[in-house]
């Protein structure tokens, strides 16, 4: 016979599984409701900015700036070219990053006309090298800031693991490990950065509502944000 312990105990059992059943899952975070300001002042020009190189490696900034200004004209969005901007800045005797991310953020409507720009910060680039084994680590914060408002419109990190050493590790015994390292260092060597600094891009910018010269813009509000990137 059951007691009434073990009874109440089922019943409060039942009743709970039976209310978990229930629960609406969570909304996922759309476009729209992340990044309202970008569809409220909806730019049309970005102007791209050299990114802020704070990892060890001394060359990230320039695989960098080789994928930055494509993908976001793609998405929709006026750039103005990376070589006249900086050409610009120097006769204007700005020749530091550092000095551009300071400038008022006017100066850069009234040099271009642009309506937002474009800062970046390379927060990682580092290569782990373990003798049979290499990863090379990708970390990249980016955000759009409008020059009319000031206000940040859109911001996004996004990070990417790559493997370099070939996949090479199955080999056994002294001589195993002396190819697999050959094997790895040639494969770290060789690797081509540019194709890895473009996958973190990637992962930033899908979460980047459209511009005007794409066909999708303003209608993609509802539209999930990715898991590969992360809101800043």
């Amino acid at each position: 016979m059951i007691n009434k312990k073990r009874l109440t105990l089922l019943l409060v059992t039942a009743v709970s599984f039976l209310l978990s059943g229930c629960v609406t899952p969570p909304k996922p975070l759309t476009k729209g409701d992340a990044f309202p300001k970008m569809y409220e002042e909806q730019p049309r020009s970005l102007l791209i900015l050299p990114p802020m190189n704070e990892s060890t490696d001394a060359q990230a900034k320039d695989y960098y700036m080789t994928t930055a200004e494509m993908p976001y004209a793609m998405m929709g969005y006026y750039t103005f070219p990376v070589e006249m901007v900086g050409d610009i800045m120097k006769q204007e005797g700005v020749y530091d990053t550092e000095l551009l991310y300071s400038m008022p953020l006017d100066k850069f409507y009234d040099y271009f006309g642009a309506d937002a720009v474009l800062f970046t910060r390379i927060k990682k680039w580092d290569v782990s090298y373990l003798v049979v084994a290499s990863s090379l680590t990708v970390s990249i914060e980016s955000k759009i800031v409008s020059t009319k408002s000031s206000e940040t419109l859109w911001a996004y990190r996004g990070s990417v693991v790559v493997d370099l050493s070939g996949g090479n590790n199955s080999n056994s015994g002294v001589a195993g490990l002396i190819a697999s390292a050959i094997v790895t260092a040639i494969s770290t060597a060789s690797a081509d950065y540019v194709k890895y600094a473009h996958q973190a891009n990637q992962r930033l910018i899908s979460s980047l509502p459209v511009g005007p010269y794409h066909e999708l813009y303003m209608q993609d509000q509802g539209m999930s944000l990715s898991n590969q990137a992360q809101k800043r």
